[in-house]
């Protein structure tokens, strides 16, 4: 497993360089010194450059694509603007036009106040570490200044008017051309961020009476009590039109989360136990292996293990999954959260095809999504985020360290626990297992606790 070279990279984390919007990182500055950056990298051989860049539906969007536009024109690139579209739109865009580069810019599941900015190479993939952190060393580059083009080379921008048809298409595409999904009613929530169009289109195009709610962006309440992380909303909705099913995109669209038919959660564990399943089942899987992270639920191992799957385990990130399944051989991995990968059809996370992957498995069974969940069994997990000031490497907090031996040691092979910092928040993460729920639960509290004073104190 490739593990982050943190040590090089002081602004990309784990999914781009992310903070409030207009504050630094995420002022225009150093997006145009990115721009000229990415363009740099991107002039390999003799021909026009383009990159194409896409964003959420964020108030700040504007300041920040104009911004790179002008530091990848000054370096004579062209760009592509595709405007609010999925993240995994803008990857498969970047590889079917040939691009050198893709640009988006988003914050994803976080509030509208912050963004991101995040980079796909030609092939439609995230950069590697190694990547990010040239382009960071790239930032303050004087010579990159001299070297921009005068006259005619000088970049240019244009929109790709066709940009969501496009995206559409393909995805509609992924969907076995044998099935409908007419008779369905699905609740789909788009978070009033970039999927808040081509969201509702690619299942009501495949048939589907579509319930849309989250498509009313403003650019400030993208994320705001609706979408992938707040999924209440698309749970009452559910029930109240008496919906098949409910799917939940996040602000970028590369997350899924489902409710099912009588308004429970059915979070991305889950989904990889069906899909899984499936995949084992009519031998698609390769290796007959699942690819997850560290904060997955020990039940998906359990869920698998009877159909002859298995599960391997990578850092929090679904770069880091990619990374993986690329390296390995693996087709089908994801995270907890939401981010599911089907790398036959998608270079990263795309809540649209993963929904589509669990209608087909639904539409093919003829069963309610409630009986397709009950192949997975999660054990007792506690997840208790923190919010911190600052983000000490925790090995020096000695307070929380003996906390953790003693808890793990109580555990024993029966749970574990995992404490992480967020790489996208100012957060710290407390994750524990184990076999009896409300002692799972005052464990995560507890070391929760205990890290918020040390580090506050």
């Amino acid at each position: 497993m490739n593990k982050p070279v943190e040590a090089t990279r002081k602004l990309f984390g784990t999914d781009g360089i992310r903070g409030v919007a207009n504050e630094y990182p995420m002022i225009p500055e150093v997006a145009l010194k990115l721009g000229r950056a990415i363009a740099q990298m991107s002039l390999r051989g003799d021909y026009r450059h383009k990159i194409v860049i896409g964003k959420d539906t964020r108030v700040s969007g504007y300041m920040l694509e104009f911004a790179l536009s002008s530091g990848i024109c000054s370096m004579g690139v062209d760009v592509c603007l595709v405007g609010p579209l999925p993240t995994p739109a803008v990857a498969f865009l970047t590889k079917t036009m040939r691009a050198d580069a893709g640009v988006v810019i988003s914050a994803s599941h976080n509030p509208f106040q912050d963004n991101g900015i995040k980079i796909f190479g030609p092939d439609g993939f995230k950069l590697d570490d190694s990547i990010e952190a040239e382009i960071e060393s790239m930032l303050d580059s004087e010579e990159l200044v001299r070297k921009g083009p005068t006259a005619i080379k000088i970049g240019k921008t244009n929109k790709l008017e066709d940009s969501r048809g496009r995206y559409i298409q393909y995805a509609k595409s992924s969907f076995d051309s044998s099935l409908r999904l007419d008779g369905l009613k699905i609740v789909v929530d788009c978070a009033n961020g970039a999927g808040y169009k081509v969201g509702p289109a690619i299942f009501e195009e495949l048939g589907a009476e579509v319930v849309k709610i989250g498509v009313d962006p403003n650019g400030r309440n993208i994320n705001a009590g609706c979408g992938a992380t707040h999924p209440e909303w698309l749970k009452r909705m559910v029930l109240e039109t008496s919906a098949d099913l409910g799917l939940a995109l996040d602000g970028d669209a590369d997350r899924l989360i489902v409710v099912d038919e009588k308004g429970h959660v059915v979070d991305g564990d889950a989904v990889m136990a069906i899909c899984g399943k499936d995949l084992l089942e009519k031998k698609l899987l390769p290796k007959n292996t699942v690819v997850a992270t560290v904060m997955s639920n020990c039940g998906l191992e359990r869920s698998l293990r009877p159909f002859g799957g298995k599960v391997v385990r990578t850092n929090v990130g679904d770069r880091y999954v990619v990374e993986c399944m690329r390296r390995e051989g693996y087709g089908f991995g994801g995270e907890q959260s939401g981010h599911l990968v089907f790398l036959d059809l998608s270079s990263t996370g795309d809540g649209c095809i993963a929904g589509l992957r669990v209608l087909e498995v639904l539409v093919r069974s003829g069963k309610k999504l409630s009986e397709l969940a009950q192949v997975f069994e999660p054990v007792p997990q506690e997840l208790v985020n923190v919010n911190v000031s600052a983000k000490p490497p925790l090995d020096t907090l000695e307070k929380t360290q003996v906390l953790i031996s003693k808890i793990e040691s109580e555990l024993a092979a029966e749970g574990r626990v995992l404490v992480r910092y967020s790489g996208t928040e100012k957060k710290a993460r407390v994750m524990v297992e184990g076999p009896k729920a409300d002692a799972t639960s005052r464990f995560a509290n507890e070391i929760a606790e205990c890290l918020k004073k040390e580090i506050e104190s």
